[in-house]
């Protein structure tokens, strides 16, 4: 079954939506610039609720991170209660080995070589926890660390899926192109932030979340 990750979410009432509309993973932005972050404070008390009321059917919280220290990325981790991070920003090889079994890649290569070499480097995380995706696919941009809303190429998103072993396509979707992407991709998760919102960013519409998970269950 194809893992949902709701991401930039900022509030428990939003949260408890998304995780009882289905999302498999629950996305919480710490990255100061993006329109959807969430301070450590009230992320730590969100993780907190939102664990208290599912229990062992919470999703799993993954923290976005953009070129924060190693050493910074793991205390935040430890300190709100996430599963793992997700680093987005220009991360080397050897932050994301400091983090071995904490931290995936986020990445945005530009043609489908610059993605295997990407692969290579990164595609080895979490390679023992199946519950969390080893690499994610955002489209390329040269200016912004995700969030476009623009689709990855999907002659890179084939070569990155073949290259490693649980591939989440990101950038661009939403209930009406999901289903398609999954057809030509078949990565092993997908992930939405924009594409289920009703224009405020971080606030998710629980009927396009609905029907976005709906979508990809539809889709195999």
């Amino acid at each position: 079954m194809t893992k949902v990750k709701v991401c930039g979410v900022r509030s428990f009432d939003n949260a408890q939506m998304v995780a009882e509309a289905g999302a498999d993973l629950i996305g919480l932005n710490f990255y100061p610039p993006s329109p959807r972050y969430i301070d450590a404070e009230a992320a730590g008390d969100l993780v907190k609720r939102l664990r208290a009321r599912l229990g062992e059917h919470c999703p799993v919280l993954v923290g976005v991170f953009v070129n924060e220290p190693a050493d910074r990325v793991r205390e935040a981790v430890a300190k709100v209660g996430l599963d793992c991070a997700q680093l987005s920003g220009d991360e080397c090889p050897e932050t994301l080995e400091e983090l071995s079994g904490i931290a995936f890649k986020g990445i945005r290569p530009e043609t489908a070589e610059a993605a295997l070499v990407d692969a290579e480097r990164y595609g080895n995380a979490m390679r023992a926890d199946g519950r969390k995706p080893s690499l994610l696919l955002d489209a390329f941009n040269p200016g912004l660390y995700g969030g476009t809303g623009e689709t990855a190429a999907i002659d890179v998103a084939l070569a990155v899926r073949e290259a490693v072993p649980r591939l989440m396509l990101a950038g661009g979707l939403n209930p009406e192109n999901v289903a398609e992407r999954l057809r030509m991709i078949r990565p092993w998760g997908v992930d939405v932030a924009s594409g289920v919102e009703a224009g405020i960013p971080g606030i998710k519409d629980k009927d396009k979340v609905r029907a976005f998970i709906t979508e990809v269950r539809n889709a195999g």
